[in-house]
């Protein structure tokens, strides 16, 4: 038993560990679904604001106008771009965290395998131990009745 006090401190800790990480993989999940409904968002806005003007365009539209659109239209590009790269950040941080996810669930699962493995050793000490007092139990009694008869 003296084994299984420092390998249940290591699974309490294994099992920390992992629900953190759990909680991590959470948030980073959370993160990456946030990223992509605003890049979805910025894509579709863009989408609408071409129809407009498209349908604007088909009356005639000043040329102020139209270079405020392309300068809108730029702007809106550039945001779009930031929001991929963030889109793309989030999904590599998520990688990320799946992976250490794994591990922790990986190493928790070692841990408990090595408790399984450990409490199965004390108990056939343990049979081995009362096996041995058994017989050893049944020899005396033998070992008296054989001296008891002979007397």
């Amino acid at each position: 038993m003296s084994n299984t006090l420092p390998l249940a401190m290591l699974i309490e800790l294994a099992q920390h560990k992992t629900d953190k990480a759990t909680r991590r993989l959470g948030q980073l999940q959370g993160a990456l679904t946030s990223a992509a409904e605003k890049l979805e968002m910025l894509l579709q806005y863009r989408q609408e604001y071409y129809e407009q003007l498209q349908a604007q365009m088909l009356q005639g539209v000043p040329s102020a106008q139209w270079r405020n659109f392309q300068n809108f239209i730029s702007t809106l590009d550039g945001a779009i771009e930031q929001q991929r790269a963030l889109s793309e950040q989030a999904k590599v941080k998520l990688g990320h965290g799946r992976t250490d996810w794994q591990n922790q669930k990986r190493r928790l699962s070692s841990f408990d395998t090595l408790a399984d493995r450990v409490r199965q050793q004390e108990l056939v000490t343990l049979n081995r131990r009362e096996q041995r007092d058994s017989d050893e139990h049944t020899a005396r009694q033998f070992q008296l009745r054989s001296t008891a008869s002979s007397d």
